[in-house]
């Protein structure tokens, strides 16, 4: 059954991995520097690595993502046994802008944009994300990223940044994401209404979210499908 268009007034959304493909962004960052270190490691050992390596970084001090990114660059070095160069580390920070948005993305959110308001809820640097959004086809009501609350998902403050500037109650807003570990969990935690879009399948992810989402899908498209139903 479709989810009950009327029950929301927003839908908020994280990025990288939902509305962009993130698995395919950090696998043409990282693998060419690494074969050029003579490295030779699978997608999914390098996925298993980066979640680790990233987790570790934004567990710390809060400093940007290009800073994370810099320093995930260091410890695959350190795991590897090499040392990636300045311009190394850089090319992976700079790479954020080009990562692909999924191919169902700008027409499924060009048809939820006629009946809600949208936002991004993304753990990004402001200038990353506005390199990003040139791939975009809508315009978004709000954007909250990382460096404007100062923590990162699933710290709850950037959830909480959403529905206090978007000025709706959280019981009228609807979180869509893929990652069960940065959004699915703590959104539950504040009460939100989820769906899980599962990009990805259960790759990247315990098996089950600790709260149930209102509904799982497997892309963006069929989210706007179920969701538009009867309106």
């Amino acid at each position: 059954m479709a989810i009950d268009a009327a029950s929301y007034d927003a839908l908020t959304f994280d990025c990288y991995g939902t509305l962009v493909d993130w698995a395919d962004g950090v696998s043409s960052a990282l693998q060419p520097i690494l074969r050029d270190h003579d490295v030779e490691v699978d997608d999914e050992e390098l996925f298993r690595l980066y979640g680790r390596f990233e987790k570790d970084v934004q567990s710390g001090a809060y400093v940007q993502y290009r800073e994370v990114l810099r320093r995930v660059g260091r410890r695959f070095g350190d795991h590897f046994g090499f040392t990636p160069t300045n311009a190394e580390l850089e090319r992976v920070a700079d790479s954020v802008g080009r990562w692909p948005v999924f191919g169902d993305t700008n027409t499924a959110l060009g048809r939820l944009g006629e009946h809600f308001r949208l936002a991004v809820v993304s753990n990004v640097d402001d200038a990353l994300f506005h390199e990003t959004a040139r791939q975009f086809t809508v315009s978004f009501d709000e954007v909250i990223t990382a460096e404007q609350v100062g923590a990162y998902k699933p710290a709850l403050e950037p959830l909480e940044a959403a529905f206090t500037r978007l000025g709706v109650p959280p019981n009228r807003l609807l979180h869509v994401a893929q990652s069960v570990y940065h959004d699915l969990n703590p959104a539950g935690r504040l009460g939100l209404s989820c769906v899980w879009v599962q990009r990805y399948g259960t790759r990247f992810d315990p098996p089950t979210p600790q709260t149930e989402p209102a509904e799982t899908v497997p892309d963006l498209a069929t989210l706007a499908d179920h969701l538009l139903e009867g309106t």
